[in-house]
């Protein structure tokens, strides 16, 4: 039953740290000052979902709307790319931005800290962004 939920990604072309939508990404969040910015490569992580996870931190519920609201927008104009799924709109605590192979965390200093995703995912390559 698991595989029939679990999304394809071999159809869909493997990503780096290169590809527009990364750096789309990335460059999205640094506008709207998200702050942490941490990239998770997940690609030798047999039992990801996603090739790279990023997380980043906002000061109030309006920044996290802010900055997620502005990755959709940014990344649409650079690469043409809509997001497959988003959620966590509407508390806002944690919005939740998916490219299938590239998922955006966009969270208050305080969801972090008690879902540690870093942690979760301790045996992906972390990079931070400036």
């Amino acid at each position: 039953m698991l595989a029939t939920t679990r999304r394809k990604r071999s159809s869909v072309a493997r990503l780096t740290k290169n590809s527009k939508i990364y750096k789309a990404i990335i460059h999205a969040i640094q506008e709207k000052k998200g702050s942490h910015i941490t990239s998770l490569d997940l690609r030798k992580i047999p039992e990801a979902i996603a090739d790279f996870f990023i997380v980043c931190e906002a000061g109030s519920t309006t920044q996290v709307k802010a900055i997620a609201d502005f990755v959709e927008a940014h990344v649409k104009d650079v690469t043409n790319e809509a997001p497959y799924h988003h959620e966590g709109h509407r508390e806002a605590q944690w919005v939740l931005v998916d490219y299938v192979n590239i998922v955006v965390h966009v969270m208050l200093p305080e969801t972090r800290k008690f879902y540690k995703l870093e942690e979760m995912w301790s045996d992906a390559e972390a990079e931070e962004h400036k």
